[in-house]
């Protein structure tokens, strides 16, 4: 093997050992970012569930201006229209089939 080869090889070997350092520390960067990842994931399902059933939205904001009352209230008052939508949800589905 000639001087250049050997030179060549060494390189190679440095340039993958800093590649496996990379990778490492990448993947540590990785972990360390999961759970806002988690949350932005969270985020977007909400996002487009929103944006998928407006007037499920702004039936539960209505309700959040006209009931100033304690969180539990508003809680109760959030069931029912849930369970009112998923009733007339079904209810449409049975309609158009």
């Amino acid at each position: 093997m000639g001087k250049r080869s050997q030179e060549v090889m060494q390189r190679r070997q440095m340039l993958l050992a800093r590649i496996n350092v990379q990778r490492e520390q990448l993947a540590e960067i990785g972990t360390r970012w999961q759970p806002a990842f988690q949350v932005a994931d969270l985020t977007v399902l909400a996002v487009g569930f929103m944006r998928s059933h407006p007037v499920l939205v702004a039936g539960l904001a209505g309700l959040a201006v006209v009931r100033r009352r304690s969180l539990a209230g508003l809680a109760r008052g959030a069931g029912r229209v849930w369970r009112a939508w998923c009733y007339v949800n079904e209810f449409s589905k049975k309609i158009t089939r």
